[in-house]
């Protein structure tokens, strides 16, 4: 991974979040008029799934070669993230709602024990289940990118037979709407590992990126991903349809994927020869991506919060532009706080996992 494309891909990643935060924030008690660019929202989760694949790929190929390295860093990467979010999504609720009940109205606030139990086991999507972590609904995806960290680390972790009847079984286990959306995550891994891309001349390079890129604006403009979830409902019935929830858009996010799988894959030869401009904005690029996870997991709760207290006119952008600096302000205080010292719990975890006799055994059994 050259320096620029690996600029390119934290741009993309802060940009896919900033355009779920716009989707999300596209509600009349913010703004009477529609956001631009406010119907990427979903996309933008599968745009994260398959940069996702993609750098848990590599990073398992370089610097998290071995099982309790890997381990410690995605479950702090997680749950430095998750647990923080789940506690400040309950405050922030809760004080929202008795300043502005009615913008709540559409967020559940009940059911304690199966919202947080479930938030922090990561199960809130498993098979027909589908638990909103109260106003958190950007939540859903982290349920799905935890169980592919796990379910990879089976593959690449354990020997080769046992590892992949382990991911199966676990898949099985997980539900079909963890198994349809996982070609898309595994589409990342794919990227990473097929070192035939990367043989693409300079011009095919460009002429894909520049396809891949109007591809995906065309796939919104023509509303491809509606499109194909409302045929699949023609063919399973609106009742399966509901019960698949997030993962009832698949046909059309596995166009998209292909988009997006074709456009890292040019850009990263493209850049490679062409980039060097990339890195005049690598420093404040680096930053923000630094709290990309933090944003994405408390914008909701943040701006509905927000929201309730500045109590502004939808009529003009301004109350809408209010409450986004104040979100972005909190998401800074907060992602300094959790996000960006995860180092503290990945290095103790590491010195943890490193002492469990299961995982000695697991390092030994795979190099034999």
């Amino acid at each position: 991974m050259n320096r620029s494309f690996s600029v390119y891909l934290d741009v993309v990643r802060f940009t896919a979040a900033f355009l779920v935060y716009l989707y999300h924030s596209n509600q009349r008690f913010l703004s009477e008029a529609i956001l631009p660019a406010s119907h990427y929202g979903h996309s933008s989760v599968i745009v994260f799934f398959v940069l996702s694949g993609f750098v848990i790929a590599f990073v398992t190929d370089t610097k998290e070669s071995r099982l309790p390295a890997y381990a410690a860093s995605r479950i702090s990467r997680v749950f430095s993230v998750t647990v923080p979010a789940i506690i400040l999504t309950v405050i922030l609720d809760a004080i929202g709602r008795q300043l502005v009940p009615e913008i709540y109205s559409g967020y559940p606030f009940d059911q304690f024990v199966a919202r947080i139990g479930g938030s922090l086991l990561l199960i809130n999507e498993v098979w027909f289940i589908s638990i909103t972590s109260f106003s958190n609904v950007p939540y859903w995806s982290i349920c799905f990118e935890f169980w592919y960290y796990v379910t990879f680390a089976m593959v690449v972790f354990m020997p080769k037979r046992r590892g992949v009847l382990a991911a199966l079984l676990a898949a099985v286990a997980l539900g079909p709407k963890f198994m349809l959306l996982a070609p898309l995550w595994w589409l990342g891994v794919l990227l990473y590992r097929w070192r035939a891309t990367q043989d693409w001349s300079g011009s095919v390079s460009l002429v894909l990126a520049v396809l891949s890129s109007v591809g995906i604006v065309a796939f919104h403009a023509l509303g491809i991903s509606e499109w194909c979830s409302d045929w699949l409902m023609g063919v399973i019935g609106k009742e399966n349809h509901r019960q698949l929830t997030f993962a009832k858009f698949f046909i059309g996010d596995y166009i998209l994927g292909v988009l997006v799988f074709l456009n890292f894959a040019s850009m990263r030869n493209v850049l490679a020869h062409h980039g060097q401009s990339l890195l005049l904005i690598e420093r404040p690029v680096r930053l923000v991506a630094n709290y990309t996870f933090t944003l994405y997991l408390l914008h909701q709760p943040l701006f509905l919060f927000w929201g309730a207290v500045v109590q502004g006119d939808p009529g003009g952008p301004g109350f809408w532009l209010t409450v986004t600096a104040l979100m972005f302000m909190t998401v800074g205080v907060v992602g300094h706080l959790t996000e960006n010292r995860r180092y503290i719990l990945r290095d103790f975890l590491f010195r943890l996992i490193s002492r469990i006799p299961l995982v000695r055994s697991a390092e030994v059994a795979r190099h034999d």
